[in-house]
């Protein structure tokens, strides 16, 4: 470790400490490799961003510990036409400041989440109309038939409409432009815990509300979320008890936490799956040394590039086996996976070399590779590697590697030729990944998250038939149908699913989901 590196974990480490003189018995810190970029709920479609904001903020439909649909915000919901669903809404909430929860606050929510800035729209992009039928009632109508409507709007949180209004936060936070408001450093929701202190990148606490409406089912009364993002600092300050939680764990410190007196990894599979994406749109790549003409439009060289990756190598010197390679955007878990569709291609240099030269291109090319190094497990080195099988084939990559909190305004904006991103489906479902990363991108949402402009029309129509079809049979069919298109076409370069790994003190008693949500809810931690 270099001299500035050991000189800023020490710091952490001394702040670390502190902070442990001062907690209390039931006070559990946490650390991640990098922290919320916002408190915003609408402004970033991530997993950690959601995952922090969902102890906060509430939906009208949440997850029970076997990610089951639950009711929150809402206590009943029925389907009172094709079209229409209605949502009984809880009675007695209240918002963090005091403000009543009601059914203008869902309706002002779910068109803040709409609208421009928000990252939350591909998900609602087909709701036509929400309303108030009551103080305590909503309306929710559909383009068209919308059997999963509750799962899809199971992260959709609701603001409150009255403290938005007043602290200029009516619109969400566009990490896109660099727009911040309010909403980017105060919350105000209805949810378990509530916001205390917000420092960027340094520490977030969260104390318990005690005017929650529901049961709370752990014991503690304060969390302090730490980022940390060296490795390293991260394992030494679980390990010497430091801190309670921390993920995600390097697959090479596993063994090292598992044999100490105080802590444990608690490992389990992950629904994320971590791709590639190419731009496919431009006519000219913005970041290449071929001009005049795109070579991702031509299905050979997105083949070649498949063909080139030794992902089975990536899994065993970069994953160290915590990871299982994939042919398709969603992994085990997923409604509509299939075990026997799931078959990459064979890795083949030779094959992908050819490939190339048909292409046009026998001498390969330069091309730039985005990538972040504190989102996902070894997501720097697992570009690294690739950087490395692409040039056997003759293609130059030039790696560039960020913070997330750059990484992701820059490739939200487009602003790539060549990119890794992760996806979790919050529905659990096929649907959602096909309807934001395959579909053609349009303004209302669809094809949000489809950042290379990859397109297929006869897809798109599969995709909409599978929102509105409700026999399982025919939708699993229709699923597997719209993978194959998008697996003939390569639309993507698919990697793995990679596997969860949290290291937990002993002390410490808590529910990991496959989504890698942690709700500090069900947190308890012994004296």
């Amino acid at each position: 470790m270099s001299l500035k590196k050991s000189v800023v974990a020490a710091a952490i480490l001394s702040v670390l400490a502190t902070a442990s003189l001062m907690a209390g018995a039931q006070t559990i810190r946490i650390a991640n490799q990098g922290d919320a970029l916002s408190l915003d709920p609408h402004s970033l479609n991530e997993s950690l961003q959601l995952s922090v904001a969902a102890n906060v903020y509430e939906t009208l439909t949440g997850r029970n510990k076997d990610l089951s649909l639950a009711p929150l915000l809402a206590t009943s919901w029925k389907q009172t036409s094709p079209n229409v669903w209605r949502f009984e809404l809880r009675k007695g909430v209240q918002f963090h400041d005091g403000t009543p929860f009601t059914a203008d606050d869902v309706v002002f929510s779910f068109a803040r989440a709409k609208g421009d800035g928000s990252d939350m729209k591909a998900t609602l992009s087909d709701i036509k109309e929400v309303r108030k039928v009551g103080d305590l009632a909503v309306e929710i109508e559909t383009n068209g038939a919308f059997p999963i409507l509750p799962d899809v709007i199971s992260l959709t949180m609701i603001m409150s409409k009255k403290w938005c209004e007043e602290n200029g936060a009516a619109k969400p936070v566009d990490k896109r432009k660099g727009i911040e408001n309010t909403a980017s450093f105060k919350a105000n929701g209805t949810g378990p815990f509530r916001v205390r202190e917000r420092q960027p990148d340094v520490r977030t606490v969260f104390t318990r509300n005690a005017n929650y409406w529901g049961k709370i089912e752990g014991n503690a009364q304060e969390i302090i979320f730490t980022p940390i993002a060296n490795p390293a600092t991260r394992v030494a300050a679980l390990v010497s008890g430091q801190v309670d939680v921390m993920e995600p764990v390097p697959v090479q410190d596993i063994a090292r936490i598992t044999a100490s007196p105080n802590a444990r990894v608690i490992t389990g599979p992950e629904l994320r799956t971590i791709f590639m994406g190419m731009d496919q749109k431009r006519d000219e790549l913005l970041y290449s040394s071929v001009k005049g003409k795109n070579p991702f439009k031509d299905k050979r060289v997105r083949q070649a590039f498949f063909q080139a990756i030794d992902i089975v190598g990536i899994q065993k010197t970069v994953m160290r086996g915590a990871s299982r390679p994939t042919a398709l955007l969603v992994g085990p878990g997923v409604n509509g996976w299939s075990e026997q569709q799931d078959k990459r291609l064979p890795f083949d240099v030779d094959a992908a070399k050819k490939l190339l030269t048909d292409a046009g291109y026998p001498n390969g090319f330069e091309v730039t590779l985005n990538c972040p190094n504190d989102r996902y497990v070894n997501d720097g080195q697992i570009c690294q590697s690739v950087a490395s099988n692409l040039a056997k084939i003759g293609v130059k990559i030039n790696l560039a590697t960020e913070t997330k909190g750059t990484y992701f305004p820059k490739i939200l904006r487009r602003d790539t030729s060549f990119y890794l991103l992760g996806w979790t489906p919050t529905t659990y479902d096929a649907h959602n990944a096909l309807s934001s990363l395959t579909a053609c991108p349009d303004d209302k949402g669809t094809g949000q998250f489809n950042l290379g402009a990859y397109c297929n029309p006869k897809l798109d129509d599969l995709t909409k038939k599978i929102q509105s079809e409700s026999d399982k049979g025919k939708r699993d069919a229709m699923i597997k149908e719209a993978f194959t298109i998008h697996m003939d076409d390569v639309g993507h370069l698919p990697l793995h699913q990679q596997s969860l790994a949290w290291g937990v003190s002993k002390k410490v008693e808590l529910t990991q989901l496959a989504d890698n949500f942690m709700y500090f809810k069900w947190m308890s931690i012994k004296p």
